[in-house]
């Protein structure tokens, strides 16, 4: 499981190093003169604070909703779930089909109207006024600590790239590598970051579908992969999404399909997807309710088609390129399911072809630390240094906090980059910290959400034992208590972390005094008048393709469908 950097240094220096020409070279640089560029126009419409953490709630719905996808499409989507696909095959779609597109509806149609209506500026800042400033404390901690260490996944992916371009040690790779994310989030703010994100959504599916196709070609199409999947390790369970016994690492399919179901499907899914502020942070920045409804409902119809171009390369890969299959057979080798995408790359584009798909490689990662980043210097700002260090100062000094504060994350996200060095599969490592950060606070949104009597002091006791929880799972299962492989150990981990944090927090609940119910208006579904929690459905929110619960409604047919098929 676990590899080093000395050893992925070697890897690269054995052969891994991609023969680049000066054309790709020439692509990769006018792409830099892009993302740059969009850095230095957004910075001159900054003059707030607002306008730099939100981009002052201006921004039409397509632009965050392709925004919205595409800082999910950093290391986890790309290298992460191209890993899975090479390890573990098609129940790796379960990551999108059950594990993203239904909370993402949620969100939109559910919880969106409370956190764009009571015009908080962070996930962290509902949580103050729902539960209180140790709740919120908590919340804001604990978020800002995740972002560092999943920054530092893009990072150092982002340097991987870097290295197998030029050859140059990892840490200066890693180095080059935060410097760039750096200088366009750090000037421009939100604004730059989710423009970037546009660009980078094109940019990432003009490079992964060309490769997919050339490596179905390769394999001798769609019945040329299913043969080879089928007589290589793992066999034909790898080739149908359920039940995913290798995934969930149950060996009874029922246990599989519940793990699935509510360990991803359920905790860890809207755990993520409802609470992360790196996603919802988008969907605030739009110019309505509307607009912000719609962010995540049209981000659900790419996300249930990127599997394809993402979980079947590794496929591919996986069977294609020799060194990976001798790592698939034996567990040992130079190289590991991390690799999956650049050694397709390697192995079958020609040059110029290789600089759009090493463009788009270095577009996810960017996109992913910059989402991170920025999400970041919010919650650090506003939440944390505003709130309990240096309060009542001019608007103008937490703008340059914020600038500052995104200096300080990106030199700790250098360090964490080389935590995530560690695993030969980063999604065994990404979706640990989610059972850890996100599962309990899913807990503790949706019970204070729908169930008034919920107290302050259960909204922190909750969090706190929750993420103690499932940190207890993962250490029985490193020290072998538990025997749980494949990512086993974070499906169960994020499911008793949500069963205590409900259970603490209900009987903490019945223990202490609720607030009145004057104070949990528009916090509380039932204390909100529906007229405020309605999306507008004239001017510029006006036609049913604007409607977000008939576009929610479409998408759920379609990922039902996609379940059926590939099933």
């Amino acid at each position: 499981m676990f590899t080093g950097i000395g050893a992925d240094t070697q890897v690269l220096a054995q052969g891994r190093l991609l023969d680049a020409n000066a054309v790709d070279f020439a692509l990769l640089a006018l792409y830099f003169v892009f993302v740059l560029g969009i850095g230095y126009l957004a910075r001159r419409a900054v003059s707030t604070s607002l306008d730099f953490f939100l981009s002052g709630r201006a921004l039409p719905a397509w632009v965050t909703g392709l925004a919205f996808i595409s800082a999910n499409l950093g290391a986890i989507e790309i290298i992460g779930m191209s890993a899975n696909g090479a390890q573990y095959g098609m129940p790796t779609m379960h990551y999108f089909w059950i594990g993203a597109v239904p909370a993402m509806l949620f969100l939109g149609v559910v919880m969106m109207p409370f956190y764009y209506g009571s015009k908080v500026r962070s996930v962290p800042e509902f949580m103050l006024r729902r539960f209180g400033k140790a709740a919120h404390l908590v919340n804001g901690i604990s978020f800002a600590v995740a972002q560092i260490l999943i920054a530092g996944v893009n990072l150092y992916l982002l340097a991987s790239i870097v290295n197998a371009l030029l050859g140059w040690p990892l840490w200066l790779s890693v180095l080059l590598a935060a410097a760039i994310v750096l200088s366009y989030t750090a000037l421009g703010g939100l604004s730059a970051a989710i423009y970037n994100e546009v660009l980078q959504f094109f940019v990432i599916v003009a490079a992964l579908l060309p490769l997919t196709i050339v490596g179905l070609v390769k394999v001798g199409g769609v019945q040329g992969l299913v043969a080879k999947v089928s007589a290589g390790p793992g066999g034909a369970e790898q080739l149908s999404a359920w039940p995913g016994t290798q995934l969930t690492g149950f060996s009874n399919s029922v246990l599989s399909v519940v793990g699935l179901v509510f360990g991803l499907g359920f905790v860890l899914s809207f755990g993520y997807w409802t609470t992360n502020f790196v996603e919802v942070q988008r969907a605030m920045a739009s110019k309505s309710m509307s607009a912000a409804q719609r962010t995540p409902i049209i981000g659900a119809f790419p996300k249930m088609f990127i599997p394809f171009i993402v979980v079947i390369p590794g496929m591919i890969a996986a069977v294609l390129i020799p060194e990976l299959a001798a790592f698939k057979q034996t567990g040992s080798g130079s190289v590991d399911y991390n690799d999956a995408i650049l050694l397709l790359m390697r192995d079958l584009l020609p040059n110029g072809i290789l600089g759009i798909a090493l463009a788009g490689l270095l577009a996810s990662f960017m996109a992913g630390m910059a989402a991170n980043l920025s999400s970041f210097n919010t919650v650090f700002t506003y939440d944390i240094w505003q709130s309990y260090v240096v309060r009542d100062r001019a608007d103008h000094y937490y703008l340059n906090m914020g600038r500052w504060v995104t200096v300080g994350s990106t030199l700790a996200a250098v360090g964490t980059a080389f935590i995530a060095a560690g695993y030969s599969n980063l999604m065994d490592y990404l979706q640990q910290l989610f059972s850890f950060f996100n599962a309990p606070l899913f807990a503790t949104f949706i019970l204070g959400m729908f169930w008034k009597r919920m107290t302050a002091h259960a909204g922190w006791s909750g969090l706190v034992l929750g993420t103690v929880s499932a940190v207890v799972v993962f250490a029985m299962s490193e020290t072998g208590v538990l025997d749980l492989p494949g990512q086993g150990a974070s499906f169960v981990g994020a499911g008793v972390a949500f069963v205590v944090d409900i259970v603490v927090s209900v009987l903490v609940s019945l223990a202490t005094r609720p607030k009145a119910e004057t104070e949990l208006v528009g916090l509380v579904y039932a204390l909100t008048p529906r007229a405020s929690l309605r999306a507008a459905t004239t001017g510029e929110d006006a036609g049913w393709y604007r409607r977000p619960g008939l576009l929610a409604g479409i998408a759920l047919v379609l990922i039902i469908a996609l379940n059926i098929i590939f099933g």
